[in-house]
């Protein structure tokens, strides 16, 4: 393994526990929920959702494999309605899947290449850092209202309060 493949692979498998998170999210909420805001200059989930579809359309379907570019962003901060959560999961997930068979089947020499994507002009590689960077931040976002509305835990992190065995000697 190659330094590049490795990053492939982590861009990969990270985009892919992002989206799961996402989906989990999208699970525990109501469209109304999914929908709500909490003042005009806020977004919902559906708007951050339809956002990161956008975004992983753009720079890695349009930017890095060369589709066409059809992406209307600012329709996905209009949005107040019209999809419920699990459309919107199913929307996501086959966006990734898409994005995640270009990543994992991009060679490695590749990513030197060169691209403009909104105007930046970028590396395959850079491309793909951010989309994966972008993904990460409105997945936060996105958790947090999930929380927030619930108030479930979500369970993320739970094999961290497990008690741990200890090798050795035990204080």
């Amino acid at each position: 393994m190659t330094i590049e493949t490795d990053f492939l692979n982590y861009a990969a498998e990270k985009l892919t526990q992002l989206c799961g998170r996402v989906e989990t999210c999208l699970g525990k909420l109501t469209a109304d929920q999914t929908w709500m805001r909490g003042g005009e200059n806020q977004n919902a989930v559906g708007n951050l959702v339809l956002h990161l579809n956008g975004n992983v359309r753009q720079w890695i379907l349009s930017g890095v494999r060369g589709q066409p570019n059809t992406r209307h962003r600012d329709e996905e901060f209009a949005a107040r309605g019209g999809m419920g959560p699990q459309a919107l999961g199913t929307l996501l997930r086959g966006t990734v899947d898409e994005a995640l068979v270009i990543i994992r089947s991009l060679p490695p020499e590749r990513l030197a290449e060169r691209t403009t994507i909104q105007g930046h002009d970028v590396t395959v590689l850079e491309a793909i850092f951010h989309v994966v960077e972008h993904f990460s931040g409105h997945t936060s976002q996105i958790i947090f209202i999930a929380k927030m509305v619930t108030g479930e835990d979500l369970g993320f992190y739970s094999y961290l309060s497990k008690p741990q065995s200890h090798s050795g000697n035990t204080p």
